[in-house]
């Protein structure tokens, strides 16, 4: 993976993770189109450079983060319901991830969701802004939805808030935060599997001597590819925050709906046409 391949998937990953878009379909088309998708290395760098796009919640929200332990509390309840479940389904999520049409309809059943989505959640005369462990839990658990490739993690767990009558605005917040716990634990299981070779238990016992050959099997080349990457997709990620935040709460789901619907289509066409896809 050359440096500017590296910087665009970085700006796709930034652009589309905290949008209601499935960055995973993004992911898909880009590298695909760039003909690195069934690189070992770019499955690995799509994961890892995840590490950047959380970054920037913590930095943009960082007075939440020291604000109080009832917030992380609240976190971990609402992590709880993927842990368990991706969990006890690994093997399904594991046998979907290897289906991209199952991405490709993913999207367009959401897009048509999100276009109407709106009329069924409008702003409550008393909304939620601070979720109680409840209502965590219960987004949690429309967070697991997006165990199925394509439908967004953050469009998953913003509807649950939603459901919760939380604003869009304090839904897409906690859905940002939610994306902190989870997103790292991806990230870092796929720093200690996929780019350093290490077994879980290689880790927690400290074992020094495959600690130490997994480092030094990475070539220069590629920490300057993954430095580069995380720093771009932070950036990004950061300005794409402050937009959704601001288009959410005034615009609504609608124009994020017809995008998914033509990024959907995009997909099939590219299936069709033969073009070798595979899923990250």
């Amino acid at each position: 993976m050359s440096i500017w391949q590296a910087i665009i998937l970085a700006i796709v990953e930034g652009l589309t993770e905290f949008l209601p878009v499935s960055s995973t379909g993004h992911m898909v088309i880009a590298s695909s189109l760039m003909g690195i998708s069934s690189f070992e290395f770019t499955k690995m760098f799509t994961v890892s450079i995840q590490f950047g796009a959380i970054l920037s919640v913590v930095v943009l929200y960082w007075k939440r983060f020291i604000n109080s332990v009832d917030f992380y509390k609240k976190l971990l309840t609402a992590v709880i319901p993927a842990l368990a479940i991706g969990f006890l389904l690994k093997d399904l999520v594991y046998a979907m991830l290897e289906r991209v049409e199952i991405v490709a309809i993913s999207l367009l059943l959401g897009g048509l969701f999100l276009i109407y989505v709106d009329r069924l959640f409008t702003e409550k005369e008393h909304p939620v802004t601070t979720p109680s462990y409840r209502n965590a839990f219960i987004i949690g658990l429309f967070q697991c939805i997006a165990m199925i490739p394509g439908v967004s993690r953050s469009a998953s767990s913003i509807i649950g808030g939603l459901t919760q009558r939380m604003t869009r605005k304090s839904a897409a917040e906690f859905s940002f935060f939610m994306a902190v716990p989870t997103m790292l634990a991806a990230t870092t299981y796929s720093v200690i599997k996929d780019l350093l070779h290490l077994e879980i238990s290689d880790v927690l016992t400290f074992n020094l001597p495959k600690i130490q050959a997994g480092f030094n099997a990475i070539t220069a080349q590629e920490w300057q590819v993954l430095a580069v990457g995380n720093m771009v997709a932070f950036l990004v990620a950061m300005a794409a925050i402050k937009f959704f935040v601001g288009f959410l709460t005034k615009y609504g789901f609608k124009l994020f709906g017809y995008y998914r619907l033509v990024v959907g289509l995009v997909l099939l066409l590219l299936l069709g046409l033969g073009v070798d896809i595979q899923l990250l």
